[in-house]
């Protein structure tokens, strides 16, 4: 009999009561497994099968956590239905251990390099781009056909140079510019103008009008890396003065090469998206190891999502380096909380439908597979939502779950590439990074063979270990930073616009 052809599950833990079938086509009624267990009805891949008999309202227990309460008796070999659980109350912030267990600093990874390109203020970036950054949405139209005419015209003169990148947003006018929360995308848009990416070359594309003043994006003094389109004479004069201008920092940038840069200098960050029940078996944990290893390298690598952290985040405070990092962990926990009180959201307005249909039943179970990506590092920072790192080791950038935001936010905290895992597939992509895409499940790698970079699908069956996949993913990492090797989203050019997150009013 083939491996295949064997019915599997997988419990995580010991006092996991439920476990997840592994089998690609799920399993039927009346099979029966090695150890006596025989299921009571069909369970999909991924769905959850109770390995016990649980009365009504029993803790329901996946990653030896209580994921939920059984809403009605279930009997033992039951498909655990998402309708079956009944979410448990969040962890209260107020009684969160901090740093009590500070996880043991892991050996260091010594002589890993990759090939950069040196910046002036000491940083490095994996890519030579030039973006041009906007002020408000008004002038986007404009600059895109701008950079149209840069690529077709200009660019190929400058074969050292990678790409030339409109930063577009929907901010800049029409908006509370002096609310509290308006710091959020302001700083967000201020430190994707200055990514690493961009070797220090700016230039900023204005209106005239708007209430983000251009000059706002630019280190003072500068005014000459702005063009404002209200004191050009028509749109043609718009144009050629965007191409001058661009092509005057293509000069600049077309001098750059590569030279060796420590791992060190590396900013990566960690995000899922079309989550499913093996996010936390395979992918994550996956994903968790290479984390590790970049630490251990020097690295910074960045974790995120606040909603898929929240109702984990008792197993992550006692990791902070000091109560003051455990103290911050807590208050952007607190803000979201907040944020989402105030749009009378609640915590079932996560996980998705695709995420459920993957095996998933609420927010919890999702959290608990979403920290995996965090490995087993000392958390030694945590940034508000646009912040800039400034330090190296694991750190928590707060952001929302959506992936576009959550991108946005992490390219602006100095990212220069990212790692996202995924269950069910998504193409999303970065114009100014990698994303290197793990899959979680061997029938994703099969299915999407020209969007899936490594696939993690080989732990649950046996195949490779975490350790095994952590390093593959941790060389590809290095290989991708110094442009030996692509992304297949590189390759396809395939990226999505840029998502500021903006909680303060619209005018």
């Amino acid at each position: 009999m083939s491996l295949n052809e064997l019915p599997l599950y997988i419990q995580i833990n010991p006092l996991d009561n439920v476990a997840i079938i592994i089998n690609s086509k799920g399993l039927a009624e009346g099979t029966r497994f090695p150890c006596g267990l025989e299921l009571k009805e069909y369970v999909p891949q991924g769905h959850k099968v109770t390995l016990t008999d649980l009365a009504s309202g029993e803790a329901i227990i996946r990653y030896g956590e209580v994921i939920g309460y059984a809403a009605s008796t279930v009997k033992r070999g039951s498909w655990m239905k998402e309708s079956l659980v009944m979410l448990p109350t969040p962890p209260e912030l107020d009684e969160l251990p901090l740093a009590t267990k500070i996880p043991d600093a892991l050996p260091p990874l010594e002589g890993y390099t990759f090939q950069g390109y040196r910046n002036s203020d000491g940083s490095a970036g994996i890519k030579n781009i030039l973006g041009i950054t906007t002020s408000v949405q008004c002038v986007s139209g404009v600059l895109d056909y701008a950079v149209s005419e840069i690529k077709k015209e200009i660019l190929p003169n400058y074969p050292n140079v990678h790409d030339v990148v409109a930063i577009n947003h929907t901010y800049g006018c029409g908006v509370a510019i002096n609310a509290p929360d308006a710091e959020i995308p302001i700083r967000t848009i201020q430190n994707i103008a200055r990514h690493p990416n961009f070797g220090g070359e700016l230039l900023v594309v204005g209106l005239g009008c708007e209430k983000l003043a251009p000059s706002r994006l630019v280190p003072a003094g500068e005014s000459g890396s702005i063009v404002s389109l209200q004191d050009q004479n028509g749109f043609t004069n718009m144009i050629q003065t965007i191409k001058e201008m661009a092509e005057e920092r293509l000069i600049s940038l077309n001098r750059r090469q590569r030279e060796t840069c420590p791992a060190s200098d590396l900013v990566v960050g960690l995000q899922c998206g079309g989550s499913d029940a093996f996010s936390g078996v395979t992918a994550n944990p996956a994903v968790g190891f290479a984390a590790d290893l970049l630490v251990r390298a020097g690295a910074t690598v960045l974790f995120s999502e606040v909603t898929e952290v929240r109702d984990a985040v008792h197993l992550l405070t006692p990791r902070a380096t000091d109560e003051k990092v455990g103290k911050d962990l807590i208050k952007e926990m607190r803000w979201y909380d907040e944020y989402l009180m105030k749009g009378e959201a609640d915590r079932s307005a996560n996980p998705s439908p695709g995420n459920k249909k993957g095996g998933l039943s609420n927010v919890v179970e999702k959290s608990l597979g979403s920290i995996a990506k965090s490995g087993r590092s000392p958390i030694s920072g945590v940034l508000s939502p646009g912040e800039k790192a400034a330090q190296k080791g694991l750190l928590f950038a707060a952001t929302p779950a959506s992936d576009f935001v959550c991108g946005t936010l992490q390219l602006a905290s100095g990212m220069h590439l990212q790692v996202f895992t995924t269950g069910r597939g998504t193409p999303y992509g970065l114009a100014m990074a990698p994303v290197i895409k793990v899959s979680t499940r061997n029938a994703l790698m099969e299915q999407w063979h020209d969007l899936i970079d490594v696939n993690a699908g080989q732990i649950a069956t046996g195949e490779a270990s975490i350790e095994d996949v952590g390093w593959q993913l941790f060389h590809f990492i290095i290989d991708v930073a110094s442009g030996r090797k692509q992304t297949w989203a590189e390759k396809w050019r395939l990226h999505n616009d840029l998502a500021l997150f903006n909680p303060a009013p619209v005018t």
